[in-house]
This record gives C-alpha cells, structure tokens and sequence, in this order.
C-alpha cells in the first residue's frame, strides 16, 4: 500500500508540475498543498524522526547540486555581493526578524531568534525554479547573483539555528568560536575532498554504466559526513565541493547532470509534500495570523532592509535591489531546519513548524507570483541575456557539443570574413573569442590572428567505445619525444588527440612533439586495439 502510495504521489506531482506551468503558480507550493490533503484525508504521519532524515538528504542534495550547477566564470563578477548576503545578509535577516518577533509579538528572546534563524535562508529550489521555469532573464547579472546566494546561504541559517537551539538547552557556548569551525572546517573540507575527488577520478576506472554516479552520491554523503563530525558545517563543505568539482570538466560528467536532475527533482518534492503531510490543518488555522504577519515583515522590511543596507557600498541599481529583495523566496532549509527544531526535544512556548509552515505557504505564493510580473514592472527584464545558460550547459545537458580551434598566421581562415568562409560540415561558429572577449559572429566578421573559434555541433556518442584506445607514454616509451610524423603507425589507426600531463587538449599535427607523460588518444579499424609499441 505504501508503495502504491507513494505511485500516487508521484503522478499527482507531476500533474501538479504542469498546472504551475500553465497557471503561472509555483509548483513546489502545490507540493506541498498536495501533502496537506493527504493529511486532511486522513494519511497521519506524525514520524518527524523519518522526516529529519530525508530533509537532511534532501538537502544535501540542493545544496552540493545548488553549487555543481553554478557557473562560477559567469557567476565571478556578482560572488563578492552573493557571499555577503549569503552571510551577513542571512545574519540581518535573521536578527531582524528575531527582534520584530520579541518586541512586537512578545516572544520569548531565545525562541525569537531561533524562529528568525530558522526562516532567514533563502530557498535555492525556489528561486531557481522560478527564474528557470518561467525564464526570467535578469539585467545586471543578477540571475547569477541570486543562485550564487540562494544556493550558499542555507549553512549560515543553520549555523545560527544550531546556536540558538544549544543556548535554549541550557548549553554554554562560545558562538564566535562555534561560528568560526563550522566555516572553516566547511570551506577546507570542501576543497580537500573536491581535490582528492578530481585526482581520484583519473586513477579510477569507472566506466559501467551509472557507476561514476554512484561514485559522486557516495562522495557527496562522506563529505558531509566527515565534515560533521570534525564539528565543521557538512553543508557549506557540499556546497563547496559542488562548486569545486562541478567547475572542472571530466568523464560522465553529462550522467552526473542527469543523476542529480532526477534526484533534485524527487527530494524537492518530498519536501514539500512532507510538509504538508506533517501538518495539522487546525494547527495551520491557528498560526496563520502569526505566519502571515511575518511573511509579510520579512518582505517588506527585514529582506529589504537586509539587501539595500548591505549592498549600499556597491552603489547597485534600485530596481535590481528590489527584485533580489523580493525573490528572498523561503522554502527547502526553513522546512528541514523547523523538523530539526522539532526533534531537538527542547521545550518552546510557540509552535514553530505550524508557524514555518505558513511563512513558507505565503512567501511562495506572494513572492512566486510576482515576481515574473515583478520583473517587467521595474524594468529588470532582459531579453538579450540568460538564467546562466551557458556552452556549459548546453553540451552537459543536450545532444549539442562545442569544440575550439585557434586561428594563425597561417590558416586559411585569417584576415577572411565569415561569409566567405565555406564549412564543409554541419557545424556552425558559435563563438568568437578575442582579447577575452566574446563576440558574437555575423556573416560580415572578420576573423583575426589569435582568434579563438567555438564550433557547434551534433555531438556523437559512442556507447561502446571499442574503437578507441588510450596509450599513456612514458619515459621509455618508444614514442617519447618523436614527432607524429616519425611514428610507425599502422594503416588502420590515428592518433586522434594528446592530452598534456596539465589537461591541454591537442589536435595533433605532422610536427606534434609527443613527451613523457601524455595520453594519445588512438582510433582505429578493427576491434582489437594493442599498445603499438608492445
């Protein structure tokens, strides 16, 4: 029954996924309205311990893929702005709304910042969702600012949420010490394990069929792992090994795009349907006065006031810091970090899941809806640019493939314009790069000395990949410091690429020099491939 449960689920949601498509609403918010029917239908599941662990999954998911996605060479130029609202951002947010909740709502102080820790993240699956789903193409880069900040802030809110809820159990803590090792120990982590990952992959055979992604998933769990239990945020380290990792090209790295699309996809909407399901409908009327309220002063004031005061030095536009303030979307972390409240047995006066719940309800309902309307009414909206769609992208997730070549002095193409130019094959010039510049190629361009050349293309993939073999020279390998053109090679063979011992790919010539340490990639006829040199 459970499983045939869980079938129902699944179809519910993706019927769901298609009237937000059409209906302009946001899909994880009819996720998570889907687990409350099921909980008024009387599904009662009440287990928060489960619940903890698959948000915790869940996050890590968002998190370590929020940082794999991100194109950090298009992201670069907004990172110093993203990272400070990723952490002093979330910090304003959270002791802004900590103190409205004391003063004004009369909270008790501790269970006030708690509540503002908890909620002052933003949600990476939401405000990614939306600007992709409804293709919002941002000026001024801000798509990448805002992905850069949603996917890296959630480990500052837990941070602040596991100090709040160890100051409420009665624990001494020194918290600028506590702050200190969980960032540090966070981002050396991240970058130890992203290393020693990139060097393992090219020791590693792992060419079966899923395997490599496997490999990455178990990555992603053992880093979080350690990372936690050498007292450092587990989070922040997936975040950053994401980025790391996610930032170099390497084999199967198209299946590892595709493994964690599906997987994102499902962990996204059990977390909000777990939400739903965890809830009580009558506790939901009774925080709805509360969360309502505070949905509404973190949109209007501490997201505002958080945004236009830390970003000030930066002299940004007004109608740029209206839309980040606005797609302070909240979502994912806030509902994993009220389970955790919830499991930490520590007694509050207030009901803070119920209360999380409703703030989460409004802010994807307010906030999701308005702003793709949001984004025209300021003038934010560019037609011309991307929601970081980049060459990237294209080649990890389509059937399209991109490949360079330099112009010379020498080659045919120098000093000719692009209409002149006749290309055999069905490929296009997609970019031109100059002085690292892009420029974008029109028939009347003329290509320079220097040039850099990206071709576009139908890719072609080999499944089984017996026509290729790779032969690694070493110093006493015959081949060792012999140009191409010296080699015996047989008739039914080529030596298609050489890949340096630093990762430069070369297309080689007559006049190649091969040197100790490369890898000749070598195609050839027939089935059986031996090392010529044997």
């Amino acid at each position: 029954m459970n499983l045939l449960l869980i079938t129902v689920i699944l179809l519910l949601a993706m019927i769901a996924t298609k009237i937000s498509n059409k209906s302009g609403l946001p899909a994880l918010l009819l996720f998570l309205v889907l687990g409350v029917l099921f909980s008024a239908l009387g599904y009662d599941f009440n287990n928060y311990k489960i619940s903890e662990n698959i948000a915790t999954i869940a996050l890590m998911i968002i998190i370590f893929y929020g940082g794999f996605g991100t194109n950090w060479n298009m992201g670069r130029e907004r990172a110093r702005e993203s990272i400070i609202l990723a952490i002093l951002g979330v910090l304003a947010t959270a002791l802004i709304t900590g103190a409205f909740c004391h003063y004004v709502l009369k909270f008790d102080f501790l269970e006030s910042m708690l509540l503002g820790s908890v909620v002052a993240s933003t949600d990476y699956a939401s405000v990614s969702n939306i600007l992709v789903s409804k293709n919002l193409n941002l000026k001024y880069k801000t798509a990448s600012l805002l992905e850069i900040e949603s996917g890296s802030n959630d480990p500052t809110a837990y941070t602040m949420t596991m100090v709040f809820l160890s100051l409420l159990s009665g624990y001494s803590v020194s918290i600028p010490i506590i702050i200190l090792q969980q960032v540090v120990l966070g981002i050396i982590g991240g970058f130890l394990l992203g290393f020693v990952f990139m060097k393992l992959i090219e020791k590693l055979s792992l060419d079966e069929d899923g395997l490599f992604s496997v490999f990455i998933a178990t990555l992603m769990i053992g880093t979080y792992a350690l990372t936690q239990s050498l007292g450092g945020n587990g989070f922040l380290a997936l975040y950053v090994l994401g980025i790391y990792i996610g930032n170099h090209e390497f084999k199967k790295k198209r299946d590892v795009v595709f493994f964690f699309d599906g997987l994102s996809t499902i962990f996204q909407i059990a977390m909000f349907f777990l939400l739903g399901l965890l809830s009580d409908i009558h506790l939901i009327v009774d925080a709805l006065p509360i969360g309502f309220i505070l949905a509404i002063f973190m949109l209007i004031i501490a997201r505002p006031l958080s945004v236009f005061g830390l970003m000030a030095p930066f002299k940004m536009k007004k109608n740029q810091l209206a839309i980040i303030s606005l797609a302070g979307l909240r979502g994912a972390a806030a509902i994993a970090f009220a389970i955790m409240v919830v499991n930490s047995g520590v007694s509050l006066s207030i009901d803070i899941f119920h209360i999380v719940f409703v703030i989460c309800i409004f802010s994807l309902l307010i906030q999701g809806t308005a702003l793709p309307f949001a984004t025209k009414k300021v003038d934010m909206y560019d037609p011309d640019d991307t929601v970081l769609r980049t060459f990237n992208y294209y080649s990890d997730k389509t059937d399209i493939g991109f490949i360079k070549t330099h112009v010379t002095k020498i080659s045919p193409w120098v000093n000719k314009k692009i209409s002149d130019i006749e290309l055999a094959f069905n490929v296009i010039i997609a970019k031109i790069e100059r002085d690292h510049k892009s420029i974008v190629p029109r028939g009347n361009t003329y290509l320079r000395d220097g040039d850099i050349l990206v071709l576009g293309g139908e890719t072609y993939f080999d499944y089984t990949g017996e026509d290729l073999h790779e032969i690694k020279i070493s110093e006493t390998h015959p081949w060792a410091g012999r140009m191409v053109k010296d080699l015996h090679i047989r008739k039914d063979e080529l030596i298609i690429m050489v890949q340096r011992p630093d990762g430069e790919i070369i297309v080689p010539r007559g006049n190649t020099l091969l040197k100790s340490g490369d890898r000749a990639i070598i195609s050839r006829e027939t089935n059986e491939i031996e090392d010529p040199a044997k």
